[in-house]
């Protein structure tokens, strides 16, 4: 093998490996974004139920993040007191 042989291998294997790195990562990253969608849909109409609650109590209201949660601090335990 001379000189330009085994650089010609080594770019064809660097670009076999990137190529194959990207087409990993779209698959991973479309996956998990059309999973994604489905996780918070109702599911009352559906054959698929995710708790007894859901299908027998009434639909389940989730709340906006800037609805305030109540007056505990999750943090205060981990403050350092000088």
């Amino acid at each position: 093998m001379t000189l330009s042989e085994l650089a010609w291998l080594a770019i064809g294997t660097v670009q076999g490996l990137v190529a194959l790195t990207v087409f990993l990562l779209a698959a991973l990253i479309g996956f998990c974004l059309l999973l994604d969608r489905t996780k918070f849909r109702p599911t009352r109409n559906s054959r698929v139920v995710k708790s007894l609650d859901e299908l027998v109590g009434p639909p389940i209201q989730y709340l906006p993040p800037d609805v305030p949660r109540g007056p505990s601090d999750q943090l205060a335990g981990s403050r350092h007191t000088a």
